[in-house]
């Protein structure tokens, strides 16, 4: 004997509906935006909404704009750069080769004094 709730099985919005059940769909407007991949996407907006100027395409990615035959231009990527390219972007040749010049003098003088110092504790 089946005891229980009515509707066991069935979850809320499950089963077929129509909108007599649901209620009116807002009225809606299609829009087609281009890609500069030649990408077309068409969402639908409410008629009331704003529609913007730009839409990001979903396939590539890029912005995408109303007009077919000009589509917004695709974002430049700058490159990975490297330390030492933004190094090299602030400093010119002669300036890296003083300062190299500068580290290297340091370090010998640094291991001067270490041996130094190893050549009179041994004796």
């Amino acid at each position: 004997m089946a005891t229980g709730s009515a509707i066991r099985g069935s979850r809320v919005g499950a089963g077929p509906m129509g909108e007599a059940e649901r209620g009116d769909t807002a009225p809606r407007v299609r829009v087609s935006f281009y890609c500069a991949n030649r990408h077309e996407t068409v969402p639908s907006f409410a008629s009331e909404a704003a529609v913007p100027e730009e839409w990001d395409c979903p396939r590539c990615g890029f912005p995408a704009g109303k007009e077919r035959d000009n589509p917004p231009a695709p974002p430049r990527t700058e490159p990975y750069k490297t330390h030492l390219a933004y190094v090299k972007e602030r400093r010119s040749d002669e300036e890296g080769e003083a300062i190299l010049e500068e580290a290297l003098s340091k370090l010998r003088a640094d291991r001067a004094a270490i041996a130094a110092a190893v050549a009179s504790a041994d004796s």
